[in-house]
């Protein structure tokens, strides 16, 4: 006897204006108003609110460039808040696990979970929709469909159309409904096409999502590839994009950021370095791997080209592939020395960790073998009194300890959720 097989239903979930949304919660006299939160230095616009949308600000325009608006306006500005909003977005996430045993963490605001089977799907997303305002003050819309492609577009039907009460399931459409749905939506709104190629495609006389739904799949991955007849056999119907329930390992890791101004010595530099290779080093031993190749580079101030520009780069290959925090360290810094010039103005700095693979998969050499147990354990004891008492609580003594490097900030926000000396207190 052979059973038919159930057709797949995939939820992607997203947090709505996801920064802006958490900044309201804990500040509800800001309902109603614009808000806007910037990118590291408080530099450009990276996240708005809908009143912020309805007055023409654009994703990556400069704050300065808006000051005036934001004066006529109201526009409140807050500079990004990154461990807040990344408690928050893992309070959702948990909030989410408990609605299917199936769930891949797509992205900070993002969650695809598999519903296939269940008979409650309406009610269910309903349900979803409604603990995690309750339980979070967030609110999210639901896009279901048969395919991961076709659960991103219902999503974003939810958020488009207010008759869709935050829920939309493609599932449930008539073929011909289907079809509208899809004349109607750009080719550009389809996951995994960008503008780029948008234009491409409508150079082919493709410009909406049902004429790439229609378009011929041998001669479409004959000049695009097998990424495009996936995408294409996803608008049909047919999943080809799994679930990812296990994070896949990071095959680069970078850490990098600019400077909150500008930096001239080197030992500024080396203390903003060892910082960044602290959180890489951190992020490649929670995935149990090494990297076998180094990076650093360091970068000038490009918007003043009045000044004089300098940017190098510097790769090393690791005798040994490494997670080591004082290892990678070490080599950072011979970089560092030799890449470092005087009389340059230095606005960013960074470190890529690459030819990344498991840890278990190691060449040593002879003269390593002696000293690697000791190292490992030194991190491990690192990594958990860290886990266990808060980032930074035990580091390198070159990691970030002078700190004239840092971001610009001046508009943040408390971390109401992440330190006790910030909780919101009730009067």
């Amino acid at each position: 006897m052979v059973m038919s097989q159930l057709p797949r239903s995939i939820a992607l979930i997203d947090c709505n204006n996801f920064y802006c949304s958490c900044e309201r919660v804990f500040r509800p006299d800001l309902d109603g108003k614009p808000l806007v939160v910037l990118s590291n230095n408080d530099g450009c616009v990276v996240a708005r609110s809908n009143e912020s949308k309805a007055l023409g600000i654009k994703m990556g325009e400069p704050w300065f460039k808006l000051r005036d608006l934001a004066r006529r306006h109201g526009i409140v500005a807050f500079s990004s808040n990154y461990p807040f909003y990344a408690d928050m977005s893992n309070r959702v996430m948990a909030i989410l696990s408990r609605f299917s045993p199936v769930q891949e963490v797509y992205s900070i605001d993002e969650c695809f979970l598999d519903l296939t089977g269940f008979g409650d799907i309406r009610e269910r997303a309903c349900a979803i929709r409604r603990r995690v305002i309750e339980w979070t003050g967030l609110t999210v819309c639901v896009g279901i469909g048969p395919s991961k492609t076709l659960a991103k577009l219902a999503n974003h039907v939810a958020k488009q159309h207010p008759k869709s009460r935050g829920i939309f399931d493609y599932n449930r459409l008539t073929l011909a409904q289907q079809n509208s749905v899809l004349a109607n939506l750009e080719a550009g709104a389809v996951w995994g096409i960008g503008r780029k190629l948008s234009g491409s495609l409508a150079g082919l006389g493709i410009h909406t999502a049902l004429q790439l739904r229609e378009a011929d799949i041998p001669s479409m991955r004959a000049r695009y590839g097998v990424v495009m007849e996936k995408i294409i056999r996803e608008l049909r119907g047919e999943p080809c994009i799994e679930i990812e329930e296990v994070e896949p390992s990071k095959k680069q890791i970078v850490s990098s950021r600019s400077f909150g101004q500008a930096v001239t010595g080197l030992t500024d530099l080396q203390d903003a370095v060892a910082h960044f290779i602290s959180n890489a080093a951190g992020k490649l031993r929670r995935q149990k791997s090494v990297a076998g190749l180094l990076q650093v580079f360091l970068r000038t101030d490009r918007f003043r080209p009045e000044k004089p520009q300098y940017n190098p780069c510097m790769s090393i290959p690791l005798p040994v592939p490494a997670a080591d925090s004082l290892v990678l360290n070490h080599w950072a810094f011979q970089a560092l020395e030799r890449l470092y010039r005087s009389g340059y103005e230095y606005k960013k700095a960074g470190v890529i960790l690459a030819d990344i693979r498991p840890e278990h998969i190691v060449q040593e050499d002879l003269f390593s073998v002696a000293q690697a147990q000791p190292s490992t354990a030194l991190m491990d004891t690192l990594d958990k009194i860290n886990s266990r008492y808060g980032r930074g609580t035990l580091k390198l003594s070159s990691d970030g300890s002078l700190r004239r490097w840092e971001m610009r900030a001046d508009n943040k926000s408390p971390c109401y959720t992440t330190d006790w000396e910030q909780i919101a207190r009730c009067r």
